[in-house]
């Protein structure tokens, strides 16, 4: 095992895809303690299972019904995309892996390893069909977003493809031939973002299969293990087709945190070029398009990614996924120690990024599984397991704006705590995750009654409109506005990094006025955003974009409420500000 000191005095490598467990593409020479950072979810691949009747019985698919989103309110979208998020990944659910569905994939075609396989096997497209359809309506219903949110998750992390947006998008694709298998998918897709919403969760739509593939990997469709995204630029229009797509129909949806644009691609040198270019297609798309956040997933190169991150100003958030079992050297550590590293160099590393990109940075995959070589030194293993999936929380809480624990259930889920996570809650995971209030394995504090709040005629708290929010929160339109108005949001931090040299060769009376009064602006500000947070939930809501917000928000207030060369004073007055109100909301 690498020690800290060495690991510190590394910068975190690139590998260019997600190693399947048992290919020789996984084993390196040069592995160290850095890529527990940079490897993947593929615990197993299962072998084929073609035995037994590939007969499918007719699936009545009951009617999709509420495909109306819920009418724009721009306050309560910023709730939930500003906040700080615990969150669960919805996978294989609309985009299959087959070491967590294998039932699906029992009749798939060929090597039966990917999506494409399942929709071209099953006998017939209508009987692949019938398949999904049913998977999409009983593998995780409505009943299960009521559940996350009274444990106190309030986003879910939604993996789709290119497929799931209906036959118009594969025209011209791997998936052209199979087209109708995915007729009815784009209305379950929306289905799923309105019975999250009910409960107050946020979703996050990951493209996490795009056209050609970004990683040439199963888990985004295919089984050639080919990637042409980047090599065909018909693979890359198509692609940016489907987020434009996306974001007209998700940008003005209240619940939609954002949209992620690939999920891990391969660290290519066309992978920030891509990005740029799908960044500047979405924000061209309407107002509201303009200020969604949008992830982007830094191809397992946290900080070189980062470097690419801080060239920009608007709402993007960094990615990075984190697991501890597919090298030698995670196998050759005990869990003890994957527990010390996380509290050590990789705490250190998530700080670092995140404190030089407005905190723009989630670890939107990880898990509880460590490998049984990891696990048989220690003299109990689900101590261990529990002190290492608490360690991850705690860090992941306090360094970025969010996690998102891959992934909510599996075929077999109660055998796999490190995995599945309803088989971990109160075990190897907390029972609750209320943003305010102790999360512990026992008892838990009770979190404070909401104000504010209204319930529909299901008795499900709901969250409303206070007026007062919009004296407090930058609404989309008004960033949007504000970053449109002012192209030179650049120079007024060189107007601040002037100010500061000149402040410390003697501030003048009128300088120190001016900062005292961006102080108290600041102050009252973090004091009632904490405020009005707190009363979305209960208990789910506290701020965690925190420099983007700030951003922002100096960004809507203008010079003439916050006076150029004096956000530094802003600042400071609302960290305080919110600290304070935090408090007041963590003690009720």
């Amino acid at each position: 095992m690498a020690n800290i000191a060495t690991f510190l005095s590394y910068n975190l490598t690139s590998v260019s895809f997600k190693p399947i467990p048992g290919s020789s593409s996984m084993v390196s020479s040069s592995l160290n303690i850095s890529q527990k950072f940079m490897t993947s979810r593929h615990v197993q691949t299962l072998g084929n299972s073609g035995s037994g009747s590939c007969s499918v019985d007719p699936y009545d698919a009951p009617s999709v019904e509420d495909q109306d989103f819920s009418p724009y309110d721009q306050t309560t979208a910023h709730v939930y995309r500003y906040r700080q998020q615990q969150s669960v990944n919805l996978g294989s659910w609309f985009i299959h892996e087959q070491w967590m569905t294998p039932s699906i994939f029992e009749c798939a075609s060929g090597s039966k390893a990917a999506e494409i396989d399942i929709a071209s096997g099953w006998g017939s497209p209508e009987s692949a069909r019938a398949v999904l359809e049913k998977h999409w309506d009983t593998f995780i219903t409505e009943s299960d977003f009521e559940y996350l949110a009274k444990i106190g998750i309030n986003t879910v992390r939604l993996p789709i493809g290119y497929w799931n947006l209906g036959p118009d998008f594969v025209q011209g694709t791997a998936f052209e031939s199979v087209a109708q298998v995915y007729r009815n998918s784009w209305p379950r897709v929306v289905r799923a973002i309105n019975q999250a919403g009910k409960y107050g969760l946020g979703v996050l739509v990951d493209l996490h299969g795009a056209v050609g593939s970004q990683n040439g990997q199963q888990h985004s469709g295919i089984s050639d293990g080919q990637t042409n995204l980047f090599s065909v630029p018909s693979n890359m229009e198509k692609t940016i087709n489907v987020l434009t797509f996306l974001a007209q129909q998700l940008a003005p949806v209240n619940n939609i945190v954002g949209i992620q644009i690939l999920n891990e691609p391969q660290y290519t040198p066309e992978l920030t070029d891509f990005y740029s270019r799908a960044v500047e297609a979405i924000r061209a798309v309407s107002p509201a398009s303009k200020s969604i956040p949008l992830y982007l997933h830094d191809g397992f190169d946290l900080d070189k990614f980062s470097d690419y991150m801080v060239t920009r100003n608007d709402f993007i958030v960094q990615d990075h996924h984190s697991y501890f079992v597919f090298s030698p050297a995670d196998k050759a550590e005990t869990g003890t120690q994957h527990t010390n590293d996380v509290h050590g160099a990789i705490a250190d590393s998530l700080r670092r990024v995140s404190g030089k990109q407005h905190r723009n940075l989630v670890i939107d995959e990880w898990s509880c599984a460590l490998t049984p070589e990891s696990l048989e030194n220690d003299e109990d293993a689900t101590k261990v397991r529990k002190r290492f999936c608490d360690e991850q929380i705690k860090v992941y809480s306090s360094a970025t704006a969010g996690w998102g624990f891959w992934s909510y259930k599996k075929e077999e889920c109660e055998s796999d705590p490190g995995w599945c996570f309803t088989a971990a809650v109160g075990k190897s995971l907390p029972k609750t995750f209320f943003a305010y209030g102790k999360t512990t394995h026992g008892s838990t504090k009770k979190a404070a009654k909401p104000k504010g709040l209204a319930k529909d005629s299901a008795n499900v708290v709901l969250p409303t409109v206070s007026t007062k929010l919009k004296d407090y929160v930058p609404t989309i339109d008004s960033v949007a506005q504000a970053r449109l108005g002012s192209p030179n949001l650049r120079h007024r931090f060189e107007v601040t990094r002037q100010r500061r040299g000149d402040r410390a060769n003697g501030a003048s009376d009128q300088d120190s006025d001016a900062t005292a009064q961006s102080k108290k602006r600041g102050y009252t500000d973090g004091v009632n955003t904490a405020k009005v947070f707190a009363s979305y939930g209960p208990g789910m809501s506290r701020l965690g974009f925190t420099g983007q917000y700030m951003l922002d928000a100096i960004a809507v207030a203008g010079p003439s409420l916050v006076a150029v060369g004096t956000e530094d004073g802003y600042r400071s007055g609302f960290m305080q500000g919110l600290e304070d109100g935090e408090g007041k909301a963590d003690d009720s």
